[in-house]
């Protein structure tokens, strides 16, 4: 089996590496906090104690970290995994990072002889754990196909999007789509509770209709109850708006509904809601 190393052991990447443990890999990991390598310890998987360790010992590296700061600092830092890459050896992030970044992390592994690909992920905890994420791919193609094991193992599909950033740049739409539906689904059930209208039954009638969705059915009772578990914290989520904000200025495609939803989200943050559920949003919006 192929060698694999996963850096960043969070809600995403510690159920993403046992994933790779259950398909059988000999499996390196490291994580800033050598605490949450533990678990994974207990398993079978060998802990490194730098990221260059990881590519070093491994085929393939994946990472996957909480922002383009963390990205390149993991990738590009003294012993980060750049320092650790060689010909024949591939390095696959699965962060979520702009595409100038993700642009800057590839030419670094390609000037080692190694092979890069971005592939970050469409999906939150519970997909994570069920080996049911949509990985975005940008890059190498040769890598692309000899990651596809692994990819299949921690997901139910991949596409290959070319080059280095449309990886980066299809993640960006589609979280700030999430963001913007997530925002309308919030005002609504907010006008329908301050109308007088009970919430069991406007989620009924969404989930009855048109407008019917797994994120709206999923997200919706939790609403409902004012409850909000993390499955992807908010402090990511008005990131990727951020981000995709940067890249709408850049292309020059206005985004109105999405700059809106975004400043949802930053009074979310100031009111202390970033490691809750996105979902939390809702009590910046009510």
């Amino acid at each position: 089996m192929t060698k694999v190393g996963m850096i960043g052991l969070g809600i995403m990447g510690a159920p993403m590496a046992l994933n790779l443990l259950r398909g059988g890999h000999e499996l390196t990991v490291w994580n800033r906090d050598p605490r949450k390598c533990e678990p994974l310890a207990a398993k079978g998987a060998t802990v490194a104690s730098t990221p260059r360790e990881v590519a070093q010992a491994c085929d393939i590296t994946f990472a996957m970290v909480s922002d383009p700061e963390a990205a390149r600092a993991v990738a590009l830092s003294e012993d980060g995994v750049v320092a650790g890459l060689g010909p024949g050896k591939g390095y696959v992030d699965v962060s979520t990072i702009d595409p100038e970044s993700a642009v800057v992390i590839g030419e670094a592994v390609k000037a080692t002889g190694a092979t890069y690909l971005e592939a970050p992920v469409s999906g939150s905890k519970k997909p994570a754990e069920d080996g049911a994420l949509i990985f975005l791919c940008g890059g190498d193609e040769e890598l692309y196909r000899r990651a596809m094991p692994m990819l299949d193992e921690m997901g139910k599909l991949s596409v290959y999007l070319g080059k280095i950033g449309n990886g980066a740049k299809m993640k960006l739409v589609v979280n700030m789509i999430m963001g913007t539906m997530l925002t309308s689904l919030c005002e609504g059930m907010s006008l329908a509770d301050r109308s007088g209208l009970d919430l069991a039954t406007l989620l009924q009638v969404l989930d009855s209709g048109a407008v019917a969705n797994p994120m709206f059915a999923l997200k919706g009772p939790n609403l409902q109850r004012d409850e909000y578990p993390t499955a992807f914290p908010l402090k990511h989520m008005q990131k990727d708006m951020r981000l995709a904000l940067a890249l709408g200025e850049a292309t020059g495609q206005p985004l109105p509904v999405a700059a809106a939803a975004n400043e949802d989200f930053i009074k979310a943050l100031a009111d202390n809601l970033a490691d809750a559920d996105f979902s939390a949003v809702y009590r910046a919006v009510k």
